[in-house]
Parts: C-alpha cells; sequence; structure tokens
C-alpha cells in the first residue's frame, strides 16, 4: 500500500520534470492549470488514504473484541450448562415458551330430507373456543366454551356452556391428576369429537344417542399411561338426575341419558358416580379399550319415586388403522334400574324411563388419494341402535311396548384440505322411518 510520503514525493518529481521538460512555448497559464489538477489528485488521494485507515481500524476494534470473547470462552472452566442440549430441556423450553394456547373447532352443515326437499336447512352447529394455560411444567388448565346453533337468546334455538374447565397436575411421569368439569373417557367420540376426527357430516347415533355427545362430568380422576401400551383413567363426578326426566317429551326417546345430564348446571350431588376406562395401543395402528360409568341417580329428592335408581352404562370398542385403512367398531349398553314405581306415575305418557338401551356400529373408511395439500377418504358405516330397548315390568294394560330397532346406513367421504379443513359429504338410509333419509353436506375445521 503507497504511504502518504510516498505520494508526496511522487508528486513533486512529477511537477518539476513538467516545468523542466514542457516546450518552452507552454504558456505560465497552461502550467498552473496542470499544477491545480496535480493538487486535486493529491487531495482525493490523502482522502482516499484517511478512509481506508478508519475502516481499517474499526475491523481491527471488531476482530479484536472477538478473539478475547473466544480466549474467555476457552478458558472458562466446563459446567453443565456447557452440556449438550438434551431433549428434555428442549420440551421444557418449548413448554415456557408457550404456557398459553389458544384452540378452536367448529362445524356448519346442511341436511336435505331425500322426499322432503322443502324441509332443507343449514345449521352453524357448534363453535368452539378453548384455552389451555400451563402454569408450570406440570401443571396446566384447560377451558372450552362452545356455541350451538349460531344463536343463543332467550326464545332462540341456540345454546352457549362451558364444554370443559379443569386444572391438571403431573403427579409423576405418566401419572395424572384433574379436577374441574372435563370429558367422560367413553368411546371414541366422546373425548375427541371435532369434526376432523370423525366420519360423516354428523356425529353416529351410537355416541351421541346411547351415548351422549358431548358427556362432561364436574369432579375428580386420575389417568396413567404405561410403557407397554396401557392407558387408563378413573374418577368420582356427578352424575345423572332423574328427576329431569319429561314423560311428555321426546328428548328421552332420542337419548335416555342426553335427557337427564346435568353438565355442571347446579349439579345434585347427593348420589356421586364412578368411572373408568382401559385402553390398549402396544401395536402401531390397534386400539382396542372400554369403559363403565355408575352411579345413582335420585339423589334423595323428596316424594321422588325412584330415589333408588342407578344408571350404569357400558362399553367396548376397536379400531385398526395402520395406514390408509381404517376399521372401527364400537358396543354400549346402558341400564336404568329401579324405574318401576316412577313409570307407575307415567301411565298414559308416550315417554317411559326405559330400563336398558343399547347400540353398535362398525364403519370402515379408505383414504383414496393424497398429496402435499389434499386427502379424499370415502368411508361407509352401518349402525343398529335401540334407545327404549325394554321397560320395568308394569300392570299389564298400563306399559309402553318397547321399541325396534333402528338401522342406519351412511356411505360418504371425506376431502381434507390439510389437517386442520375438512369438506364431508354424505347419504344416510333409515330402514324402520325412511321419511329420515337425507343428503348431507358439512365442513369443519379444528387447530
Amino acid at each position: 500500500m503507497m504511504t502518504k510520503k510516498y505520494l508526496a514525493r511522487s508528486l513533486c518529481a512529477t511537477l518539476i520534470s513538467t516545468a523542466f521538460l514542457a516546450p518552452a512555448q507552454a504558456g505560465e497559464a497552461e502550467l498552473l492549470q496542470k499544477i491545480e489538477k496535480l493538487a486535486a489528485e493529491l487531495a482525493a488521494i490523502k482522502a482516499e488514504l484517511a478512509a481506508t485507515r478508519q475502516k481499517t481500524e474499526v475491523v481491527e476494534k471488531k476482530q479484536e473484541a472477538i478473539s478475547t470473547e473466544v480466549a474467555r470462552v476457552a478458558a472458562a472452566p466446563a459446567t453443565p450448562a456447557a452440556a449438550p442440549v438434551t431433549e428434555a430441556q428442549l420440551d421444557a423450553l418449548r413448554k415456557t415458551m408457550q404456557q398459553t394456547v389458544i384452540s378452536s373447532y367448529g362445524e356448519i352443515g346442511y341436511n336435505r330430507p331425500r322426499n322432503a326437499a322443502s324441509q332443507a336447512q343449514t345449521d352453524v352447529a357448534r363453535a368452539v373456543i378453548g384455552v389451555t394455560h400451563r402454569f408450570s411444567e406440570k401443571t396446566k388448565m384447560v377451558a372450552e366454551f362452545e356455541w350451538e346453533h349460531a344463536i343463543a337468546s332467550k326464545g332462540d334455538n341456540g345454546e352457549a356452556a362451558v364444554e370443559q374447565l379443569y386444572v391438571e397436575h403431573e403427579l409423576k411421569p405418566g401419572l395424572q391428576a384433574k379436577a374441574g368439569l372435563f370429558l367422560i373417557p367413553t368411546g371414541l367420540l366422546n373425548t375427541s369429537h371435532e369434526p376432523t376426527s370423525y366420519y360423516g357430516v354428523q356425529r353416529n347415533f351410537v355416541e351421541t344417542a346411547i351415548i351422549p355427545t358431548t358427556w362432561r362430568e364436574a369432579g375428580i380422576g386420575l389417568s396413567g399411561t404405561h410403557e407397554n401400551g396401557f392407558s387408563w383413567d378413573a374418577g368420582l363426578t356427578t352424575g345423572f338426575d332423574l328427576t329431569k326426566w319429561d314423560a311428555t317429551s321426546g328428548d328421552g326417546r332420542s337419548s335416555p341419558l342426553g335427557a337427564i345430564h346435568q353438565e355442571g348446571q347446579l349439579a345434585k350431588s347427593k348420589d356421586l358416580s364412578l368411572h373408568g376406562a382401559i385402553n390398549w395401543r402396544g401395536i402401531p395402528g390397534v386400539l382396542l379399550g372400554g369403559s363403565a360409568f355408575s352411579g345413582k341417580a335420585g339423589h334423595g329428592t323428596s316424594g321422588f319415586a325412584a330415589n333408588d335408581a342407578r344408571v350404569t352404562l357400558w362399553e367396548m370398542h376397536g379400531r385398526y388403522n395402520p395406514g390408509k385403512l381404517d376399521l372401527t367398531a364400537l358396543y354400549a349398553r346402558g341400564t336404568i334400574s329401579n324405574t318401576d314405581a316412577l313409570n307407575l306415575t307415567f301411565v298414559g305418557q308416550p315417554t317411559p324411563v326405559p330400563s336398558t338401551f343399547a347400540g353398535w356400529y362398525l364403519q370402515g373408511a379408505y383414504q383414496a388419494w393424497k398429496n402435499e395439500d389434499y386427502s379424499l377418504t370415502p368411508f361407509i358405516r352401518y349402525e343398529q341402535f335401540n334407545t327404549a330397548k325394554s321397560y320395568a315390568p308394569v300392570p299389564q294394560g298400563l306399559g309402553v311396548a318397547a321399541a325396534e330397532d333402528e338401522k342406519v346406513t351412511t356411505i360418504g367421504v371425506s376431502f381434507k384440505v390439510g389437517e386442520g379443513v375438512v369438506f364431508k359429504t354424505d347419504y344416510q338410509k333409515f330402514r324402520l322411518d325412511s321419511s329420515r333419509d337425507r343428503y348431507n353436506l358439512g365442513v369443519g375445521y379444528s387447530f
């Protein structure tokens, strides 16, 4: 690199040679112009050298600072913090960074009876907002708030409800305890009821009419998971309130337990209920399980004819989903005992309390096509159910005949956009009441 002294000497030599070697006829004015030009060039070179020196000093200072830091780190003694970051530490960091998570799901459906187009209707079936907050790595709160049928106000069919509201704490790895309002772990649909999780525009009949959905109770519960593929749930909660039974209404015929569930609203709690569930996932793609729920439903109500009535519901389920194929089967059976005296008070009414109700279904689906953004899965489901399979004996001529089993075949297809959005269509054929045959369209999301 040229120095300032060298440039100055070169400039002077150039000026002298120019002065003495120039032709004699060169005038004084021309010589002055050349000197001024050379002086300007010298000034520019000086400025460039100054700027270069300043940049060099800045770079040298940064390099020195980096070298000092590297030397300090290299000289520091080894500590646990300097060890490689483990997956557990990364997981803890993720949980800390995501202390509060917002979730949601919703669905809109269109139903058109095959032989009564004038009765076609569209319904914003539900919209749900969920909030999960972690107080620590082991303790969290879960809440879900639901709106059904678009509008919840006086005179409308809509409803606003707290679907879940509980706190959960990990007692040790694989063992959790919770308290609050939570979903009962029965069947396949009750705890996994987002529209992206099941086939068909509407939830199947067995897991809505026999097992009410979404069925939640207030209480305490324990759950555990094991490395051999087993998981279990147990709890003590509120139960059903048989005093709510309305023998003049068809609600009990649509869903016996749906007509008397309490949903955490000023729930009668003299008689509490027990529940338990067990599932096994020891082979990839295989799920086998079952559950049971039982408790009295009279609550010692003064003057009530069925204070000893007990509600019991049990079910078994299985699923085989190794890849594109998805096969499901479920059987559920419920009983309400000691209803003889109560049904005598309902003589002449259309809907006495059934003593047994049951149902089952078989379902098959196959993912026919999939790419990075979309998938197409046709399915077929056959279900058989009866919400009034039998009644407690009453004097001859005063009872109501048991209902026949309804049999429904549903054929349809689900078109998913990614994993969070689904478009559905299906056709349902009813054996007993063909006027209910219908076409359905729907859209749903979950995140």
